[in-house]
């Protein structure tokens, strides 16, 4: 009896992780095959500094300014009274301010940058919507829908105080 109970205390247990195993040959592609991968969309911006102020001033005569106020949106180019677009219920005239980044285009047609200025609380969603309508426009070309660029250079900054408002 004594042998025998020796015996067994010197065998050690080997562990069968062949189930375990399995498990993981199963589990690992499902959950790799059901992850949601998220898309992710980078605006890259250009925030100029005031060396680069100095420099645009004397390089350029034309500055483009898109101001983005709670009641309108004016685009104005310095010296020249800004295009007012006032807000309606819908919301800001995109529409309307395509157009007039399309007339502006017409006119400089090597410009690429442009600047937009916001009050401090519109809505982020407002800004993106305002970026991507002065960055590209979609025009129907020989029956097709094409991207068409615009400004796809944008800098972004605080609005200056609206005329006429309080501080």
């Amino acid at each position: 009896m004594r042998r025998r109970w020796r015996q067994h205390r010197h065998h050690t247990p080997e562990m069968d992780i062949t189930a375990f195993m399995n498990l993981m040959v199963i589990l690992v592609p499902f959950l790799l095959i059901t992850a949601v991968f998220s898309r992710i969309a980078i605006l890259e911006l250009a925030l100029p500094s005031e060396g680069d102020a100095i420099d645009q001033q004397q390089e350029e005569v034309l500055v483009i300014e898109v101001i983005i106020r709670s009641d309108r949106i004016e685009v104005a180019d310095r010296g020249n009274p800004p295009v007012t677009l006032a807000r309606t219920a819908e919301g800001y005239p995109l529409t309307r301010l395509s157009e007039e980044m399309q007339r502006i285009k017409a006119l400089v047609p090597d410009k690429t940058d442009t600047t937009i200025l916001l009050e401090p609380d519109i809505p982020y969603d407002d800004l993106i919507q305002v970026m991507d309508t002065v960055r590209s426009v979609r025009l129907r070309r020989d029956g097709v829908l094409v991207n068409a660029e615009l400004f796809p250079d944008i800098s972004i900054g605080d609005a200056p105080a609206a005329q006429g408002a309080r501080p």
